[in-house]
Parts: C-alpha cells; sequence; structure tokens
C-alpha cells in the first residue's frame, strides 16, 4: 500500500511538468464558421421536420420574444411536449447552425422555458433575419 501511494505521489508531481514540457502552443487557428444556415449538415428526413415540422410548430408555441444587446431569448411554455420539441430543435440546428449558441432555460416557480440564440458579434442580425423570414411563411 505504501508503494502504491508512493508510485499516486510521483504521478501527481512529475505529471504536470511532463506534460507542460512536451506541450507546444497551439499554431493552429480556430475554425469560425459562416454565417450561413448548411441545410445539407441534416439528413432529407430530418431536413424537413426541422424547417416543415418542428420549425414551424415552435414558431406556433413562442408566447413572446426578447430582443437584447447580443442575443435573442424567445419564451415557450415550460411543458414535456414544448421541451422535447425544443431540444430535438436545438441537436438539430447546432448542424445546421455551428455558430449559434444556443441555450434553453427554465424560469423558477414554474416559470416559462426560454430559449437563448446568440453567438459571435454578427449573430444577432443573423437572428432577426431568419425570424422574419420564418414568420412570413
Amino acid at each position: 500500500m505504501k508503494r502504491i501511494f508512493q508510485f499516486i505521489t510521483a504521478i501527481a508531481i512529475v505529471a504536470p511538468v511532463a506534460i507542460s514540457a512536451t506541450s507546444e502552443p497551439s499554431s493552429q487557428t480556430e475554425h469560425v464558421s459562416p454565417f450561413a444556415c448548411n441545410a445539407l449538415a441534416l439528413s432529407p428526413e430530418v431536413r424537413k421536420r426541422h424547417f416543415e415540422e418542428l420549425g414551424p410548430a415552435l414558431l406556433k408555441l413562442k408566447r413572446s420574444t426578447r430582443e437584447l444587446p447580443d442575443r435573442y431569448e424567445f419564451e415557450l411554455p415550460a411543458d414535456n411536449r414544448t421541451y422535447q420539441l425544443l431540444t430535438e430543435w436545438a441537436f438539430q440546428e447546432r448542424l445546421c447552425c455551428p455558430f449559434l449558441d444556443i441555450g434553453l432555460r427554465f424560469d423558477r416557480e414554474s416559470g416559462p422555458l426560454w430559449l437563448r440564440l446568440t453567438g459571435r458579434p454578427g449573430t444577432k442580425q443573423f437572428i432577426k433575419e431568419e425570424f422574419e423570414v420564418a414568420n412570413s411563411r
């Protein structure tokens, strides 16, 4: 048991030094996705459901919209059916629009469910234009 403890202690001391000695600063730049929906990131069946079923269903369920300086938040009913639709939509949306930061939040005291969409500068304008198109259908 004493040897195991000594071995673990030695690893705890030596490993961080060995890792930092072999680590090199990354010369790769971070990939930045364009502000465009890549609908081909979804299979034809998923794409059809995403754009023709889930999106329209969620738009009908939307109770209100909050426009904040760097994002939009959409209020939805905090029920199981809406949450399931929203999480399915969010998992698909992050594939076709990888530049989005997507957040889901339940407010306390049985409050509403909120969908938050944000991202790097320019994302808010993209969201605004996409929702104007979606609402005009």
